[in-house]
């Protein structure tokens, strides 16, 4: 009876041994979490950041009413200047709190590994003394004992072993529970740094321009307010300007000017109702984040910067092999974007993204046909033309109905696959390029 029993919770053990042994890459069992006060003071920070961007765009909406003037320009462009510093900085101060409790998740399960292993060795030690108990008959057991409270002793310790063994599948199992939950949110916060990181640059990318944009004002003007009028009222030159703009799709074989770009976004929004100015602002976004579209992947390139390695394993790589494939490409020479790096050039998230619209192997997979269904033949993300197809039924699923909100909202979709206004910065500035855009075009119009 006895024998049976000890068999029993043996089998029973080793089955819930195998059912919790798998992988165990998962973080500390406490939630990492910041000191409250540090907490506090970063959001502090954060609000005061946010009050002076308030103050600025207020003081950029009033000069922007005034007089349209060479000096107002000029203070206009400074003040631009001065909001994309201000956000720059709250940017940079999120990241590196991201970045922290990254790196304390990351440290965390290091421990975490070893935590689990001394867990299994005490689990084979517990199994191994019940093996060599249980190869002893109880009855032997009993005639062995000269007294009857030996053999109470003998079941006592029996009953301790089975619960010591219980009590540490039970500590084991809770915690992996626990630390599946945990790395998610580890996952969370390295998805949130990467999108971040992307902000960054974008924000980055815009006020260099603007620097860019009043440097040659300056020197087109020379600093005088009669030159700048006629600069301003010359409209032929502008729109022989906006024509030849070269329109930077990076990691597409040839540039286009804005001319042909909005051709295409024209007949493209025939056949999708997307607003031409969005598209372009969109694209134009998705080009030039991080300016390493395509810088991945290429022949040549090294190991590290692999589709196996930049890719997401589980998510992308196998979408990418079937969308080369069923397009003749190598994929061991196809050009992907890299994924966003942290201060220490440590790889956060994953890149592999493809072509101008920057649509992800997995995402891609889901609007291919509705793309050859308008095009006539197979999708392909780095064709110009199927890249616009598919953003823009991407942005009209994602509720692009031509008005701001609509607009808006559908942008902050494709950007993060949600509207948190922690990424505002980036359906805010596709906004401001649709503006820019829809006055060119209908400058162009004229």
């Amino acid at each position: 009876m006895q024998k049976l029993s000890i068999k029993f919770i043996f089998v029973a053990v080793l089955a819930v041994f195998c059912l919790i042994s798998g992988p165990i890459f998962s973080i500390a069992q406490e939630t990492v979490q910041n000191d409250p006060a540090i907490q506090a003071e970063l959001e502090k920070q954060l609000a005061e950041i946010q009050k002076e961007i308030e103050a600025v765009q207020q003081q950029l909406s009033q000069t922007q009413a005034e007089k349209n003037t060479l000096t107002n320009k000029v203070k206009a462009l400074k003040k631009q200047q001065d909001v994309l510093g201000l956000q720059i900085k709250s940017t940079n101060l999120q990241v590196n709190n991201l970045g922290e409790q990254i790196e304390t998740a990351e440290q965390s399960i290091v421990q975490n590994i070893e935590r689990t292993k001394r867990m299994k060795q005490q689990m084979a030690e517990i199994i191994r003394t019940i093996s060599q108990k249980d190869s002893y008959p109880f009855l032997y057991t009993v005639v062995s004992k000269q007294k009857l409270s030996d053999v109470f002793s003998a079941y006592h310790d029996y009953a301790q072993i089975s619960d010591s063994l219980a009590t540490v599948a039970q500590d084991l199992r809770q915690a992996n529970i626990e630390l599946a939950k945990q790395q998610e949110e580890l996952t969370q916060d390295q998805e949130a740094a990467r999108n971040l990181l992307s902000i960054k640059v974008l924000q980055q990318g815009e006020l260099s321009e603007t620097v860019s944009v009043q440097n040659v004002l300056l020197t087109q003007t020379k600093g005088r307010e009669a030159d700048y009028q006629i600069v301003l009222n010359d409209t032929k030159r502008r729109a022989g300007e906006i024509q030849s703009r070269i329109y930077q799709l990076l990691g597409i074989s040839s540039q286009i000017t804005f001319g042909e770009a909005l051709k295409i976004a024209n007949w493209v929004s025939q056949n999708t109702g997307i607003r031409p100015a969005f598209l372009l602002a969109i694209l134009t976004q998705e080009s030039n984040l991080g300016k390493n579209v395509g810088t991945c992947n290429r022949p040549g390139d090294p190991p590290e910067k692999s589709w196996l390695v930049i890719m997401k394993p589980d998510r992308d790589q196998k979408p990418f092999l079937q969308i080369t494939s069923d397009l003749g490409l190598d994929p061991n020479t196809t050009p992907v974007s890299c994924p966003m790096r942290d201060k220490r050039g440590k790889q956060i998230g994953w890149g592999g993204a493809m072509g101008p619209a920057q649509f992800i192997p997995s995402t891609w997979v889901a609007y291919k046909d509705k793309v050859a269904e308008i095009t006539g033949k197979p999708a392909n993300p780095w064709d110009i033309r199927d890249a616009f197809i598919a953003a823009a039924v991407k942005l009209r699923a994602g509720g692009a109905d031509g008005t701001y909100k609509g607009e808006w909202n559908a942008a902050m979709r494709y950007f993060s696959g949600s509207t948190n206004t922690r990424y505002r910065f980036y359906g805010d500035n596709v906004m401001a390029t649709a503006e820019k855009y829809q006055k060119d075009i209908e400058d162009l119009n004229q």
